[in-house]
């Protein structure tokens, strides 16, 4: 049985938790907006070569968006048949931040060289470095990637833009689509100039 004793005194500790985990997400943010150049260099970095430079900003800003409106602990949708209820975790964007700083930081072997003015083929050995810890054997969920790598590639490859690029088609899957369209073969996709087939 707990006690009114035990409860103040669990409150009284939880509440400097609570506030140390806001404050490191606030850094967590300032970090991850500060570092708008290396996210779109990493993105270069980790994405399909199509999507260009500017299709990687594209996704790095998307991506930007949805670290800064990710909501930690709301409700989640339970399984169909279940009635248990399952929540999000607490915001990964600490550690992403602190990631994505690390990688900033870092220049080529003997040079002065930062992350973003390497070439491409230099951020990818930078960021094989950054992973070769990593135990991944499967894409994981944007929220429980436990590197800014990873959780960049997961939130792109959950997205219909990247089943578009797959298939080669405008297939527009998770889009809302008009009833008389569902018949219709998906329109071959645009291609950006200068890019290999």
């Amino acid at each position: 049985m707990v006690t009114r004793r035990t409860f103040v005194a669990w409150v009284a500790g939880a509440v400097p938790v609570a506030l140390v985990a806001r404050r490191a997400d606030a850094l967590g943010a300032a970090w991850i907006a500060g570092e708008p150049e290396t996210l779109r260099a990493l993105a270069e970095a980790v994405l399909p070569t199509e999507l260009g430079a500017t299709g990687a900003a594209r996704v790095a800003l998307g991506f930007q968006a949805w670290i800064d409106n990710y909501a930690q602990h709301a409700e989640l949708v339970h399984g169909y048949g279940t009635s248990a209820l399952r929540f999000s975790r607490a915001t990964p964007r600490p550690n992403w931040a602190v990631q994505l700083e690390r990688i900033g930081r870092r220049t080529e072997d003997g040079g002065r060289r930062a992350f973003a003015a390497m070439s491409i083929e230099e951020r990818r050995a930078v960021v094989r470095d950054e992973l070769k810890n990593e135990r991944i054997d499967r894409m994981p969920a944007v929220g429980s990637a436990s590197h800014v790598a990873l959780a960049l590639l997961s939130f792109y490859y959950g997205s219909s833009q990247a089943a578009d690029l797959c298939y080669g088609s405008q297939i527009g899957r998770t889009m809302c689509r008009p009833l008389e369209t569902a018949s219709r073969k998906p329109l071959p996709l645009a291609r950006a100039a200068g890019t290999r087939r």
